[in-house]
């Protein structure tokens, strides 16, 4: 079990804020920790971790006391990042390049029965000698998984590491991650921006706004059961309106597509080039309205 309870005051675009995390992780899960950027999810992470220090709070592992301190003193408890027992995958691989595949593994280990078993568990072990010069960005995602399991974590902290991937590769790492989990049992959590990836990977979701926890659910109460009618919902904005043929047709822009969708005259008034829609559909008929303020946006994870 992981209780953290760990303050931090940090600088956003709208000025200084706080990051107050007050939430338990049981073991063995894969929990989300999503929201729009600059909300705190990467420093949450690094705290757990070591490498960043908080202001003041607790942070408490299996029993075993991380960090206890308290505002404007030096920390009671403070572990290094060495002795917490954490693997951490950030977006960078931070592989050394003059080592092979292998030797980036027995770098973090010495032990060479592990390291022959991670690299056959992310299907490696044909390029063990390798170096990373010669490695696609998935494989190169793989070895630093690997290497960040060399010390047995009981944690593992993955920051967006799937972020830079193609959907394909994304894919066969998430298998990849989900195959971990289940076969060592390690809690896992990561920052992600994906609802895919997130209702895929996780049975959890900690949502960060302005660096507190607003939501703490599941993915599929989060993005399926919702009190909302619709099939479907994507948040997107009106590129154009035109007149086609005695009925009006906007085009949005959702994500990197377009879609046009045919609103009528009276939903028509109510809209304008530049606002921020809900394209849905209802009765199997698309519809669209304006976003409104306060709503919840799925595009900010």
């Amino acid at each position: 079990m992981v209780v953290t309870s760990l303050k931090k005051t940090l600088a956003g675009a709208q000025g200084a804020f706080l990051l107050d995390t007050d939430v338990e992780i049981a073991r063995g899960g894969i929990t989300a920790v999503a929201g729009s950027s600059g909300s705190g999810k990467t420093t949450f992470l690094r705290m757990i971790a070591g490498l960043t220090t908080p202001d003041e709070g607790c942070l408490e592992v299996d029993g075993t006391v991380w960090y206890l301190g308290e505002k404007g003193q030096k920390p009671r408890i403070n572990l290094k990042p060495q002795e917490r027992g954490v693997g951490v995958v950030f977006q960078g691989y931070a592989l050394f390049p003059h080592m092979t595949v292998l030797g980036n593994l027995l770098f973090a280990s010495r032990n060479r029965e592990r390291a022959e078993k991670l690299l056959g568990m992310v299907n490696l072990g044909q390029l063990k000698h390798v170096k990373p010069a010669n490695l696609s960005g998935g494989q190169k995602q793989r070895v630093a998984l690997a290497r960040a399991l060399m010390r047995q974590p009981g944690i593992l902290l993955l920051d967006e590491p799937l972020s830079a991937l193609d959907e394909a590769m994304k894919a066969v790492l998430q298998d990849e991650l989900i195959k971990i989990n289940r076969e060592l049992g390690v809690t896992i959590l990561i920052v992600t921006h994906d609802s895919s990836e997130i209702y895929k990977l996780c049975d959890r979701v900690l949502l960060f706004e302005e660096g507190r926890i607003v939501t703490d659910t599941s993915p599929r109460k989060l993005f399926v059961e919702r009190e909302a009618t619709q099939k479907f919902a994507f948040k997107g904005e009106i590129l154009e309106i035109r007149d086609v043929d005695a009925i009006w047709v906007a085009v949005v822009a959702i994500g990197n597509n377009l879609v046009e969708v045919v609103i009528d005259t009276d939903e028509k008034e109510g809209l304008q080039v530049g606002d921020s829609v809900i394209v849905g559909t209802k009765a199997f008929n698309p519809t669209i309205r304006k976003f409104q303020k306060g709503e919840f946006d799925y595009s900010r994870l």
